[in-house]
C-alpha cells in the first residue's frame, strides 16, 4: 500500500484523468471566489484553475522549489493587480481541501484496506508542509513587492513635497504647502541640507503662505532645519507666515530671528532679489 500511496507518478496521473472533478470539487470548496474566477482571469490574467492544478502537482510531487518559485510569482502577480488576500487565502484552503479529497479517493481505490498510521502521517505532514509553504513564500513575495512599491511613493511624495525650486545660479525658492507632520519635516530636513549643498544654494526663500499647520513639536524641528540651514553657509529668508502660526511659534518661546530674515510676502521678497 505504502508504496502506492506515495507514488507521485500514479497520483499525479490520477489527478491529471479526474481534472474536471478536481476542478468542481474545488469550485465547490471555494464559495466566495467562485464567482470571481473571470474576473481575476480577466484583471490579473490569472487562471485560478489551471494554476490550482499546478500548485496541486508541486504538492503531491513534492516539487519544493518550484512550489516556492511559483509563489512568488503569483505573489508578485496579486500585488500587481491588487487583487483581494481573503480571496487568495480562501483558494489555498480550498486546494488543501480538493486535495485532500481526491487523495482519499485515490487511496481507497488502490490501496489497501486499512492505511498504515506512519504512512499516512507522513504523507499529512508532506502535503500540509508544501501547501503552507506555497502560502508563505506567495504572502512573503506580495508584502516585499507592496513594501518596493510603497517605499517609491514615498520617495516620489517626498520629492513632491519638497519642491526646492531655483531662480538663480544661487537663490532657491522653497513654498511649503498643507500640513507639515513629524514624517514631513524629517524628508524635509533631508532634502533641504543635500540639495544646498549640492546646488550651492546661497539664499532659500521658504514661503509658509500656503501651509495648514505646524504641530509644536514639528516646530522645534523645524528650528533645527534653519540652524543646519545657517551652518551650511546658505541664508534662509521665511515668507508668507500666517497669523495662526505666529500666535504659536511666540506661545512657544522659539525665536527664529537670529537664524532667518524674515519678510512679508514671496512676492516682495523675489522683487528684491532679482
Amino acid at each position: 500500500m505504502a508504496n502506492n500511496y506515495l507514488s507521485k507518478e500514479c497520483v499525479t496521473d490520477f489527478l491529471k484523468a479526474n481534472r474536471e472533478d478536481f476542478q468542481q470539487k474545488l469550485l465547490s470548496e471555494a464559495v466566495n471566489v467562485r464567482g470571481k474566477i473571470s474576473d481575476i482571469l480577466e484583471k490579473g490574467n490569472i487562471d485560478l484553475l489551471k494554476n490550482a492544478e499546478l500548485v496541486a502537482h508541486y504538492i503531491v510531487e513534492n516539487k519544493e522549489e518550484e512550489l516556492i518559485a511559483f509563489a512568488k510569482v503569483e505573489g508578485i502577480a496579486w500585488a500587481q493587480h491588487a487583487l483581494t488576500l481573503a480571496f487568495k487565502l480562501e483558494w489555498v484552503h480550498a486546494i488543501r481541501r480538493t486535495l485532500w479529497h481526491f487523495l482519499y479517493q485515490y487511496d481507497e481505490q488502490f490501496g489497501e484496506d486499512e492505511s498504515p498510521r506512519k504512512t499516512f502521517f507522513d504523507l499529512e505532514k508532506r502535503i500540509n508542509d508544501n501547501v503552507d509553504q506555497f502560502l508563505n513564500n506567495f504572502f512573503i513575495s506580495y508584502s516585499n513587492y507592496k513594501d518596493e512599491q510603497l517605499m517609491s511613493q514615498k520617495k516620489l511624495v517626498q520629492n513632491l513635497s519638497v519642491p526646492i525650486i531655483p531662480i538663480h545660479s544661487t537663490i532657491a525658492v522653497l513654498p511649503l504647502i498643507g500640513m507639515i507632520d513629524s514624517y514631513r519635516v524629517n524628508a524635509l530636513e533631508e532634502k533641504v541640507l543635500m540639495e544646498i549643498g549640492s546646488m550651492r544654494i546661497q539664499t532659500l526663500i521658504i514661503d509658509l503662505s500656503g501651509m495648514a499647520d505646524m504641530e509644536l513639536d514639528v516646530l522645534f524641528q523645524f528650528e533645527k532645519i534653519l540652524s543646519g540651514i545657517n551652518m551650511m553657509g546658505c541664508k534662509a529668508i521665511l515668507t508668507g507666515l500666517r497669523v495662526e502660526l505666529v500666535r504659536k511659534i511666540v506661545d512657544s518661546g522659539i525665536e527664529f530671528d537670529s537664524l532667518v530674515e524674515i519678510k512679508g510676502t514671496l512676492q516682495q521678497t523675489l522683487k528684491e532679489h532679482l
